[in-house]
């Protein structure tokens, strides 16, 4: 699933006419980004929530015929990341899904979806989180999400002044996961800060540089970054 809804507010004046999803970077969408990398990884299908021109976004994705796409309207409510994961369940099937921001973009040195594919295991585990290094990533702020455990447990940073590892926007989850939550819109953190409490959310850290687009500033400071890499 691609959680594509959002207003984009910070990223205005980019959005004053179109979604942040068709917002580009180095000469292509957000969301073909991230279509390209689930594509990759062999992902068949996609469902992919709109509300923020939604008739533009769904145009630009009736083009696409790898992965599939699937439409999940949120055009009446914007949902956020667990009232959209909840609503898109009738269309996500019974396998693990990958749940991805399409805000988040990345230079991989190694095989980072593959990596996270080989780490989930949904015996021990609520969900399987991508992360990126704090130190070196565009267009983060902030103290830091998680610390890194024995065998990839995770623990929140809590109190604590800073933690190492930022949650870069992609996961591996029971398609299920936000079923129990609320009518209406809710947020995916208070599920992962119950698995976490239980031992049941883990994560694995990208091989790579990781790009935050969440602004104006960052685009560039990420073009920046892929020019340089190419």
């Amino acid at each position: 699933m691609v959680l594509a809804a959002g207003l984009g507010t910070r990223m205005r004046p980019l959005t004053n006419d179109r979604p942040k999803a068709l917002v580009e970077v180095g000469g292509k969408a957000l969301i073909d980004q991230v279509l390209d990398r689930l594509a990759e990884a062999g992902v068949e299908k996609a469902v992919v929530n709109v509300h923020w021109f939604a008739d533009r976004l769904e145009s630009h994705l009736a083009a696409r015929t790898h992965p599939a796409v699937v439409i999940s309207d949120e055009r009446a409510e914007l949902l956020e990341t667990g009232g959209g994961l909840k609503q898109a369940r009738p269309l996500l099937g019974d396998d693990p899904v990958f749940v991805a921001n399409i805000d988040s973009v990345w230079i991989d040195r190694g095989d980072a979806l593959s990596d996270l594919i080989r780490l989930w295991d949904p015996e021990r585990m609520d969900a399987a989180l991508l992360l990126a290094r704090r130190e070196g990533s565009i267009g983060f702020e902030g103290g830091g999400d998680f610390f890194l455990g024995d065998g990839g447990a995770l623990t929140f940073r809590g109190e604590a002044a800073s933690a190492p590892f930022a949650y870069m926007g992609v996961h591996i989850t029971r398609p299920d996961y936000a079923d129990a939550g609320p009518d209406g819109p809710f947020s995916l953190s208070p599920l992962w800060r119950k698995s976490a409490a239980e031992g049941r959310l883990f994560g694995c850290v990208l091989d790579g540089d990781w790009m935050h687009v969440g602004d104006p500033q960052a685009r560039d400071e990420a073009e920046a970054r892929m020019k340089a890499q190419d």
